[in-house]
């Protein structure tokens, strides 16, 4: 492995993610997408659970689905900036729609990206590299 593969590798290590999904299926395979990318991640069934669990772990990154039990995706962005301020993470806000009006909803809830959820998960890790690069 050549110095720069191993930083990258290192940088990765020490990045946390929570991913806030409510199906177990989904949870599991996007966890093992961002392990395999080498990350660490940890999952929240739910957006209440969600928000606790950002607050007490402190992660890089949140990914949050739209549709949760409780309090949906949006409603746990704004919790989140609210709650951390400016130790905020970023925030990735995930749907099965591909309505736009749910990308100007995430954006207004502050979220930093928003990703359309296909059996193709490239768009995410694509997502998850461009917010770690940009700080």
């Amino acid at each position: 492995m050549r110095l720069s593969e191993r930083f990258n590798e290192e940088r990765k290590m020490s990045k946390k993610i929570l991913i806030i999904e409510d199906s177990p299926t989904a949870g599991a395979i996007i966890k093992d997408i961002l392990e395999g990318e080498g990350y660490e991640a940890f999952l929240a069934k739910n957006g209440k659970d969600g928000v606790k669990k950002a607050e007490q772990e402190k992660p890089d990154l949140v990914i949050a689905d739209t549709l949760l039990p409780g309090i949906d995706g949006f409603e746990v962005c704004r919790q989140i900036r609210e709650i951390q301020g400016s130790t905020t993470p970023k925030i990735i806000v995930m749907t099965g729609s591909v309505d736009a009006v749910d990308a100007v909803k995430a954006r207004k809830a502050g979220a930093d990206d928003y990703c359309v959820k296909t059996n193709n998960f490239s768009p995410l890790i694509e997502a998850v590299e461009n917010l770690f690069k940009t700080g």
